[in-house]
C-alpha cells in the first residue's frame, strides 16, 4: 500500500471531502453535517482531517468542538464525526490512520475529551469506551450503548454529564 498522508483540510480540498462523504455514506446527510460544522463556531481547521494516497484524498475525518455539562458548569470537549473513506480504498486502514491522527492532534491542541455518537465496536478498538461507563448521556436520539468517549486528560471525564451537540448533529440521527 501507498503511503498515506495525513493532513488538515484547505479550501482546496472541500469539494474533494464532499466527494469522499457522498460516496462513503448512503445520501447527503454527511457531507451537509461537515459543511454546516465548518461555518459553525465549533470548527476546528486543525482537526479537519484528509488523508492523502498520491496526492487524491481518500479520506476524512472531523472533530468538532461540543459541550459537556455538569453541575452547572460547561466543559469543552470534542466530538468525533463524520469519519469517511472512499469504498474502493475501505479495509485498508486509512480509517484507523485518520482516527489515531484525530486523537494526537486534539491531545496536543490540549483538548480534555472525545466522544462519539455511532459504531461502537470500531471506536472501542482506539481507547474509546460506553459512555455509560464515564456516566455520560446527549442530546442525539440515539441509545445509550451507541456512544462511546475516551479522556485525553485524566479525570476530564469524570462525574459524567451530558453531552450537548448541535442542532445538525440531530438531524443526522431523525
Amino acid at each position: 500500500m501507498h503511503e498515506v498522508i495525513v493532513r488538515a483540510e484547505s479550501p482546496e480540498d472541500l469539494k474533494a471531502i464532499d466527494v469522499v462523504n457522498l460516496s462513503a455514506f448512503e445520501g447527503e446527510a454527511e457531507a451537509q453535517l461537515v459543511d454546516a460544522v465548518r461555518g459553525s463556531a465549533g470548527f476546528v481547521r486543525d482537526l479537519s482531517l484528509v488523508a492523502e494516497i498520491n496526492g487524491r484524498i481518500v479520506g476524512h475525518v472531523l472533530l468538532s468542538k461540543v459541550t459537556l455539562e455538569r453541575d452547572g458548569q460547561h466543559q469543552t470537549v470534542l466530538a468525533l464525526g463524520p469519519m469517511s473513506v472512499v469504498p474502493s480504498q475501505s479495509h485498508r486502514g486509512i480509517g484507523s490512520v485518520l482516527i489515531k491522527a484525530g486523537i494526537t492532534r486534539a491531545r496536543d491542541l490540549r483538548f480534555p475529551a472525545i466522544v462519539v455518537a455511532g459504531q461502537p465496536e470500531y471506536y472501542k478498538r482506539f481507547g474509546f469506551r460506553s459512555a455509560s461507563d464515564w456516566g455520560l448521556s446527549t442530546n442525539l436520539p440515539l441509545p445509550d450503548d451507541a456512544v462511546t468517549a475516551m479522556e485525553l486528560v485524566e479525570g476530564a471525564l469524570a462525574g459524567g454529564g451530558k453531552v450537548i451537540y448541535p442542532d445538525v448533529f440531530a438531524e443526522l440521527f431523525i
